[in-house]
């Protein structure tokens, strides 16, 4: 079995053996809202449909990337999200696509567009990889593979530098992202993995025409704490556990670029009242990985049970803020009742 294949297997089995692994860090709870006693709706009418990427979903919420393979559980899993995904209308976006650039065998696992004819896909390589001999077209492979919507490409550099066989050059990466940006006929999503992203690393991204960022800050699962638990120095990576910018504390610092770039949140996100936090900061789409997993090694129809948990959850916080659309949502920072919450 190919090191990467096995590395997949690996991470997968942490994340869903290890309760450490997700830190449930509960930054969203320091958002209090402005509940609504006279919501003047009928629940029953609450609409939380959302358009992305022209493309309409049921609800903002985006699967997030998790693995991809040539192992027949990896191959499972994907093929399980995916049809979940397309019968509850919402997006999916797969792990990294690393694996099938060096193992043909692996295709089989990001060939999901038959199993979700409608919603959106997004493929995903690491950027870091462009510094790696990954160029452009690894990047349109990875996209015709999947028949993708766009292309997330991920920033992991805490992970890389504790994982035992990282990559570490993230020298020059903005002009090989600018280049990709161009050359691409899809989106480009700049995502960090769960360490969040800087109000500078913003204006880098905007500079080399990024329209697209998942801030995917702390607070849900660490991939330092992933890799730690596969390096012989485990203490490295578990001193840099919850290195980072909190989620909500990321969506702030996008909300002077919010009319150039659309965001999307991640990083603990854990349930529908954190969603309609993340949609009052600014947030498009709100991604989670993690309560998908263990579901997703069942079967297609448990992940639609906990995406239809989500949506409830999602469409009742909505009722209770007195929003009855997206639009009555969507960056309203006046629903937020504590405004020193973020200091």
């Amino acid at each position: 079995m190919g090191q990467i294949n096995q590395r997949k297997l690996d991470h997968i089995n942490i994340v869903s053996d290890d309760r450490e692994i997700d830190r449930n860090r509960c930054y969203f709870d320091r958002i209090h809202l402005t509940h609504r006693a006279l919501p003047e709706l009928n629940l029953a009418e609450v609409d939380p449909s959302v358009r992305f990427l022209n493309k309409q979903l049921s609800f903002p919420l985006l699967i997030s990337s998790m693995t991809g393979g040539k192992d027949a559980e990896l191959i499972r899993i994907n093929r399980n999200l995916a049809l979940a995904a397309e019968a509850e209308g919402v997006a999916l976006a797969v792990g990294s696509q690393r694996v099938f650039l060096s193992d043909e065998a692996a295709r089989e696992s990001f060939q999901l567009r038959e199993h979700a004819p409608n919603t959106i896909l997004l493929g995903n390589l690491g950027a870091v990889q462009l510094n790696y001999n990954v160029g452009l077209a690894d990047c349109e492979a990875a996209l015709q593979v999947l028949d993708a919507d766009g292309l997330y490409l991920h920033l992991n550099p805490l992970q890389e530098a504790v994982q035992p066989e990282g990559d570490t050059d993230f020298s020059h990466l903005r002009t090989k992202i600018a280049t990709l940006v161009q050359a691409l006929k899809k989106p480009v999503i700049i995502k960090e993995v769960g360490a969040g992203i800087s109000s500078e690393d913003v204006e880098h991204l905007l500079g080399a025409g990024v329209k697209y960022i998942d801030v995917a800050g702390t607070g849900g699962t660490s991939w330092s704490m992933v890799e730690s638990k596969r390096s012989a120095d485990a203490e490295l990576g578990e001193l840099f556990a919850d290195w980072g910018i909190p989620t909500p504390f990321a969506l702030r610092m996008m909300k002077p670029y919010r009319h150039e770039v659309q965001v999307i949140a991640s990083g603990g996100i854990r349930n529908g009242i954190d969603m309609a936090k993340s949609m009052i900061l600014g947030a498009s789409l709100c991604g989670m990985a993690r309560p998908f997993l263990d579901p997703a090694r069942d079967s297609a129809d448990a992940v639609r049970a906990v995406i239809r948990k989500l949506k409830r959850e999602f469409t009742t916080a909505m009722f209770l803020l007195g929003a009855g659309k997206m639009d009555d949502l969507k960056g309203r920072e006046e629903l937020i009742l504590n405004e020193h919450w973020h200091r």
